[in-house]
Formats: C-alpha cells, structure tokens, sequence
C-alpha cells in the first residue's frame, strides 16, 4: 500500500509492529527495498520519502522541525524508527518534538552534528569542541559542487559514502541503483537540505532522548566517523551500541545479515 496524502509518499507492507525507515540526505525510500523481504515478515515496514526527495514534494520552508513534524502526522502512533544518517537527524528530531510517536529509535550511521564545530558557550550550555565530524570547508566546498555539476557530485558522494568499506564496489552500485529508481531531488531541494546538515547540532538534545536507541555504526564511516557513535552512546539516558567492523556509511546496505540481526534482537517484534 503507497499512501501520499500532504505530499509525502509512504509506502506500507509487511505484518507485526510498525517500523519506519528513513534514509538519508538526497536518496529516497528505495535504498531500503533489499531489506524489505525479510524486515517485512516481522515488521509492517512504513517507508517514508522524506519532503522533497524521491516522490515527496518539497516543504516549503524546509526547515528540521518542520520536516519532523510532517512525517509524525504520516505515521501511526508509537512506532519504532529506523534513520539512516540524515535520517537519524530527522528521527531524533522527530522523538524530541513528538514523543508519542515514537516507541525505540535506531540510528544508522548517523550523529547529532555532522560538522566539526569549536566550543560554543550560551547562557545555560557550554558545548566542547566537536571533531567528530567533517570540516565545514569541505561541506560548503560540496554546496558548491551541487550546484556547478550535480549528476558528477552526486556520483561522487555516493562513493564516498562507502569509502573504506569491504564491499565498497557492490555497495556503491546498488546505492547508485536506488538512487535512481525515483526522481531526483532538485538542486534547489538539496541545497536547503544541504543547508540543514550543516546547522543542525542536537548535541545539547540528546541528553532529552529518552526512548531506548540503538547505534548502528561502521567502524570505517568517513562522513560520521564511529567517535560520533560513541559520543553519543555515553550521553544517551538509553543508549546501545553496535559497531559493525568493516562497514563504512551505509552498513544496512554492505552487511545486511548483521544489520537485520542487530535490529530484530533490539525491537524484538516476535515478543509482541
């Protein structure tokens, strides 16, 4: 069943408690599918596009909150919520401003702030150096490159998400191949996106996350590297961590076995 009322698309399948998949920054629903036979015999699966990527429209303004708060009203009441980088931003976004809709979190490869940032102190707050993630140099330089030539810049990223990882080469062909199944976000959608990653830091959040979360991280991630993970599992109130050794970015995808493992023994959806 593929529901898409408020412009989002929602396909739903499968028997059991209710799953949500979010993906990642520029991809869509699809980069799921190869899950979704054996998830979908424990799980009814809901597998969003987030606001304007795949057939999602975009939102208008396209800011965090407001993506969370469209996707809460989409979803049926206290599910469990899969995200996958950028989708673990949006899913803990989600979780903060709408907890009733959210049972347990599991976050893939994902980290409550994607850029490196130097100490901030406000009046309640102060938040140490953060190098658990990428230079911002390197962010605006890839802002830059999406809008000169964005067929070549989205090819690279997608290799760059499975750099270092064992089974690189097979995983960048089916990210590549999910990638385009749908359409494609617009230059103007990416950007904003884009614009999201690079502010958003719910380090001083995640302290008030406190559904049961399950870290899933490749020990070879180069766009959240695995201190991120680690950050975040000794300041989660309920936190679990599982490091996937030889995974890079998108661990679900390179060592779907272990991933399916990792995630049936924390929902346990045979037990409801």
């Amino acid at each position: 069943m593929i529901i898409t009322p408020a412009n989002i698309h929602i396909e739903s399948i499968g028997a059991g408690p209710n799953l949500v998949l979010l993906h990642g920054w520029a991809m869509n629903g699809a980069v799921w599918q190869p899950l979704v036979k054996s998830l979908s015999k424990q799980f009814t699966l809901h597998i969003v596009d987030i606001p304007g990527m795949g057939s999602s429209r975009p939102l208008e303004p396209y800011h965090l909150h407001i993506i969370a708060e469209k996707i809460a009203e989409m979803i049926p009441a206290n599910a469990d919520l899969v995200g996958w980088s950028w989708g673990g931003q949006v899913a803990m976004r989600l979780a903060l401003d709408h907890p009733d809709a959210v049972r347990r979190l599991v976050l893939v490869g994902s980290t409550p702030c994607f850029v490196n940032k130097s100490a901030i102190k406000n009046n309640t707050d102060t938040l140490p150096d953060w190098n658990a993630g990428i230079a911002p140099e390197v962010f605006s330089k890839f802002a830059d490159n999406v809008d000169a030539d964005y067929h070549k810049t989205m090819a690279q990223f997608l290799t760059l998400q499975c750099m270092g990882d064992t089974s690189a080469r097979s995983t960048v062909r089916l990210l590549r191949k999910k990638f385009e199944e749908r359409p494609a976000p617009t230059t103007q959608t990416l950007l904003k996106a884009l614009a999201i990653l690079l502010d958003t830091d719910l380090r001083a959040e995640v302290a008030s996350l406190r559904k049961p979360t399950l870290l899933i991280h490749g020990d070879r991630d180069t766009l959240a590297p695995v201190q991120a993970a680690h950050w975040m599992m000794q300041n989660l109130p309920v936190g679990y961590l599982r490091v996937m050794a030889g995974a890079s970015h998108a661990p679900f995808l390179s060592h779907q076995e272990q991933f399916i493992d990792a995630l049936v023994q924390f929902l346990e959806p045979a037990s409801h």
